[in-house]
């Protein structure tokens, strides 16, 4: 299973942006992270969510904990990973 850490670019899977990607940033306690799309780039915008609500993707960005947007915008395009963000997922219901 892959772990959830910052960087870990991860999937939304419920509420309004539910099959976008999105990056941690900070990890809250076991139950919450902090995720940025960030909004520029994936529509996401900066805020705490349940880790129940994500699904960790393989992909992984080098970027330091509570990084800004512009930061994490600018790990993502040297990367080569910000088309990657773009693409929505699409969610089956099971």
């Amino acid at each position: 299973m892959t772990s959830i850490e910052v960087g870990r670019i991860c999937v939304k899977l419920s509420g309004r942006d539910a099959g976008k990607k999105c990056v941690i940033v900070d990890v809250v306690d076991k139950n919450f992270v902090l995720i940025t799309g960030p909004k520029s780039v994936t529509g996401i915008r900066r805020r705490r969510t349940n880790v129940d609500h994500l699904e960790p993707t393989p992909e992984f960005i080098e970027v330091k904990k509570s990084a800004t947007d512009d930061e994490v915008e600018k790990t993502l395009s040297k990367a080569k990973k910000s088309s990657y963000m773009k693409e929505t997922v699409s969610l089956a219901a099971e």
